[in-house]
């Protein structure tokens, strides 16, 4: 089996490249652990609960006791599946905001800013409903729709947002992210548009990319070049061989562990574990960061929530009219309005990010509310918390050591209570006063500062946003892994492209961001010129420096 690259991982980024480098006329091998994502569970968007509890599509990593959580350990589901995590994700695109990549830029990933990274964002998408081809993409394998928004529970939220003060926006991948909005999903025609669907199987298709189901056990290295990938198959160990380069897109939590055990990263550590160092490279591992979001769940006054479906019988009917149609309740992941804010003034661009949802239920779908309800997922944007991916041992199939060592900073617990008092704020608007009954979670009793932070290091939970534990910066940064180019340092022939290199978290949902990454670094890996930079710019509050909103 020879091909020009080798990709390991076939989940956002992954997808992306191995179809541009097709594209090429390259010849790409793309190493995928997990299996086939044709079933159902995967592909209606309604039953997106179901595949990142299902240890056939996910790793089913989990966290370290967390100190500042009482102990609790938490789930940490990655895709394991064609498509990886965009296959069992919850379908919700956001772009991020423009500021996010100026971040990355500031902290040495030049060419990464936002006019840099718009381009990329308009090449890869297929907006429909969007705010038009000025800051968006129409013509991109990535489509990207809106829910009908029929549930007259997503217009009040919205309406709320408005009465509260805040802006609407009509698009926050577009112009302006910050206000009350519809949101848009990575759905079309009434299925998961993932990036396999998008990317990797029309490249299948035009026979230059070839998928090798295995596990990819290291990087195989001749000297200080990487020239392969040691994959254990049903056949054995075999090594699959790079003509040209590998390039590791296996995620925040595989990609760090793949390296380290490849002999690149801490040398310390990799010492500890009987591994030869062949780059020392501390940032390997670091940097880990994540979105922490509460479910606020309210009773409704009117049976109109999803919680009729919330049966035995009311699933069948939703997946049975899935399959005979492709429409109905089950083609849409019902994340069809949310916001972004910001905490105080003085913060320049939206910090908190809300989901609405017309049900009150745990994102895993093991519990739900006693009766009709909804919820707003709400949670910080820009923690400054960071955590570390490290080895348990040097035995490949051991899974790593994942601590995010969430709320280990101050102002974490004050954006958060914030949070929540704002959203309250929100949820009192008359838009809501003919559907809200009472507030469930965190309910009466849950006022004070000492009480809202006790409720929150027992109910805080993971967005699944996991990044940045192979952080892009300058070549003359010993905590950088990879240079602006996706190289990583030190070595040659082996890139890291996903979203384990973003410097910092960006404001919302990572799929997006994380295909961004792989359409960008494919031109890098081809030796183009990047595509030329935007002089749009951002709409920002003007008053964000006096006022909240």
């Amino acid at each position: 089996m020879h091909a020009d690259y080798v990709i390991v991982g076939a989940g956002s980024a992954g997808c992306a490249m191995a179809y541009r480098l097709a594209e090429a006329g390259k010849r790409v091998t793309v190493i995928e652990h997990g299996g086939s994502d044709a079933g159902p569970f995967i592909q209606m968007p309604g039953a997106l609960s179901y595949p990142m509890n299902m240890g056939i599509y996910d790793w089913g990593f989990a966290t370290e006791p967390e100190p500042h959580l009482g102990g609790r350990v938490l789930a940490t589901p990655r895709g394991k599946v064609i498509g990886g995590s965009s296959s069992i994700n919850g379908m919700v695109y956001v772009r991020g905001h423009a500021r996010d990549y100026d971040t990355w830029a500031e902290m040495g990933a030049d060419g990464w800013s936002y006019a840099d990274v718009l381009p990329y964002f308009k090449r890869m998408e297929n907006s429909h409903g969007g705010s038009g081809p000025e800051f968006r993409g129409t013509d991109g394998p990535l489509h990207i729709t809106r829910g009908p928004r029929d549930n007259p529970l997503f217009n009040a939220f919205i309406k709320a947002g408005e009465q509260a003060g805040y802006p609407v926006t009509s698009d926050y991948n577009g112009q302006a992210q910050e206000g009350f909005g519809p949101m848009e999903a990575t759905i079309w025609k009434g299925r998961r548009w993932s990036a396999a669907n998008a990317y990797l199987k029309p490249a299948m298709a035009g026979g230059n990319v070839h998928i090798a189901r295995g596990f990819a056990r290291k990087i195989v290295m001749e000297g200080k070049r990487a020239v392969g990938v040691e994959v254990e198959t049903r056949a054995g160990i075999e090594v699959i061989r790079a003509g040209r380069e590998v390039i590791i897109a296996a995620s925040s939590i595989n990609s760090p562990k793949l390296l380290m055990l490849s002999g690149i990263g801490p040398a310390e550590h990799l010492k500890e574990h009987g591994i030869d160092v062949i780059a020392d490279r501390k940032g390997v591992g670091a940097n880990l960061q994540d979105h922490l979001e509460i479910y606020m769940q309210f009773a409704a006054s009117q049976p109109i929530t999803l919680y009729k479906y919330w049966n035995l019988w009311g699933k069948a009917l939703v997946g049975a009219q899935w399959l005979l149609t492709g429409k109905g309740l089950g083609a849409s992941n019902q994340f069809e309005a949310c916001a972004f804010i910001r905490t105080k003034a003085g913060v320049e661009y939206p910090d908190i990010q809300y989901h609405f949802l017309p049900i009150a239920v745990r994102y895993d779908g093991k519990a739900v509310a006693a009766g009709h309800g909804f919820q707003a997922h709400v949670g910080p944007m820009r923690s400054r918390s960071r955590g570390s991916v490290s080895l348990r041992s040097a035995d490949p199939k051991a899974p790593p050591k994942i601590l995010f060592n969430y709320m280990s900073h101050p102002s974490d617990w004050e954006d958060f209570r914030t949070s929540i008092r704002l959203t309250r704020e929100i949820f009192g608007q008359e838009a809501f006063k003919p559907y809200l009954k009472s507030e469930l979670h965190p309910g009466p009793g849950h006022e004070t500062d000492a009480e809202l932070d006790d409720f929150l290091r027992q109910h805080v939970e993971s967005a699944y946003h996991p990044c940045g534990t192979a952080r892009m910066g300058r070549a003359s940064d010993p905590m950088a892994v990879v240079d602006p180019e996706c190289r990583v340092i030190g070595v040659e022939g082996l890139r890291v492209a996903d979203s384990s290199i973003f410097p910092q978290v960006t404001n919302g949902n990572l799929n997006g961001p994380s295909i961004m990454t792989g359409e960008k670094a494919a031109d890098h890996i081809l030796g183009r010129t990047p595509l030329p930079a935007s002089n749009l710019e951002p709409w920002i509050n003007p008053n964000w420096k006096t006022a909240q909103r």
